[in-house]
């Protein structure tokens, strides 16, 4: 974690997302390197998520630094954009975790190859992990 966050787990969750959404770009390169017959159709769904997870993470650094600028008052419209952003990356990874789950069961070169069927479970549960504790941040931040 890089920041003292306080009361406001709000600002944990955005800390999280960068470092997540970094893992989740990253694990897409994995998987092409470790299942170089991957098909086609897979290769570009990866390609598709490494950008999508680049932008988010960008995304997450610009609300952290707007957060920590202005103060982040509970009720404000930045709190509510962010929650919004927030619920938006959770949903992205669990797309990713429907897209893994897919290849995992529909891909040959993954089923031909063990080490990368472990190697996505793995990410799987990374990803998983993720949801987890952004949802239960934010399910914290709106009791707040």
């Amino acid at each position: 974690m890089q920041y003292f966050y306080g009361d406001r787990m709000i600002l944990r969750a955005l800390d999280e997302t960068e470092f997540w959404k970094l893992q989740e770009a990253e694990h897409t390169i994995v998987i092409r390197e470790i299942i170089p017959d991957l098909e086609d159709e897979y290769v570009n769904q990866l390609q598709n998520y490494e950008q999508i997870f680049s932008q988010t993470r960008a995304a997450a650094v610009k609300y952290m630094e707007a957060a920590l600028m202005s103060g982040l008052q509970p009720g404000s419209q930045l709190e509510r954009q962010i929650m919004q952003f927030l619920n938006l990356c959770v949903r992205q990874s669990r797309d990713f975790i429907a897209f893994l789950n897919m290849i995992s069961a529909q891909s040959a070169a993954v089923r031909d190859n063990p080490v990368a069927a472990t190697v996505i479970e793995h990410i799987r549960r990374e990803s998983e992990y993720y949801v987890e504790i952004i949802t239960a941040v934010m399910q914290f931040e709106q009791r707040a």
